[in-house]
């Protein structure tokens, strides 16, 4: 699924979330209705941090989060990284491991494996649509009777603005 705004490229670039405030209200309400049907509760911390990464110019950090949330001092790193694991098991959200950073999902409705292409150069990571790869994946890791419950694969190189 991709956010309002953004092509259907097989390619979500997270720069472009920082979308209009429509856009992320919409995404809000797609992602509370979500979290009711998979037995979860968007909490308003849960809110607010899912609001930061869909608002995020590029992969966020936990305490770039906090920063923006301790305005009142009620969060604090706990609750922080509770929210993003609550994030994180509802599919709205994934982890990419080498940045220790977080990005909103691109397409929360199904369940997938996370490709993101990551620019060494500005730093913008994009999720990749790799329907065919992620499939293929799936059935090498069933072959050998594994349960996968989630994979990220990260491909690090320089993305086509800075290669141009």
């Amino acid at each position: 699924m991709n956010r309002p705004g953004t092509a259907d490229i097989g390619f979500m670039a997270h720069a472009h979330l920082a979308c209009s405030p429509l856009a992320v209200s919409d995404s809000l309400k797609e992602a509370e209705t979500l979290c009711d049907e998979r037995g979860g509760k968007l909490t308003p911390l849960r809110r607010k941090v899912l609001t930061l990464l869909l608002e995020s110019e590029g992969p966020a950090k936990a305490y770039d989060l906090l920063e923006h949330l301790g305005e009142d001092g009620a969060a604090k790193p706990p609750s922080v990284y509770r929210s993003l694991d609550f994030l994180l098991e509802m599919g709205l959200a994934h982890k990419i491991e080498s940045l220790n950073a977080y990005v909103a999902c691109g397409h929360w409705k199904h369940g997938h494996a996370a490709v993101f292409l990551i620019c060494d150069k500005c730093g913008t990571a994009g999720e990749l649509h790799a329907n065919d790869s992620v499939k293929k994946l799936t059935q090498e890791v069933e072959s050998v009777n594994f349960k996968m419950r989630s994979a990220v694969i990260e491909i690090r190189g320089t993305c086509a603005a800075c290669a141009a």
